[in-house]
């Protein structure tokens, strides 16, 4: 039998779901990152908040301001 569509778990919040537009968008828009930038940062170190937020810290840390 099929599992209760009705019965829904919690979203998971740690994770940045990469096939979704609005999702990469956001994410991007608030590191201040085109899409492609999000997007390439996301296929070197994976979809895990915390892990892209810590990439993209050090990326502007070597930059500089």
């Amino acid at each position: 039998m099929a599992d209760d569509p009705s019965k829904r778990g919690a979203q998971d919040r740690s994770r940045l779901s990469g096939d979704q537009e609005h999702e990469v968008r956001y994410f991007a828009e608030q590191h201040g990152l085109s899409m492609e930038e999000a997007r390439a940062v996301m296929d070197k170190v994976g979809n895990d908040r915390s892990k892209l937020d810590s990439a993209i810290e050090e990326i502007t840390a070597r930059q500089g301001p």
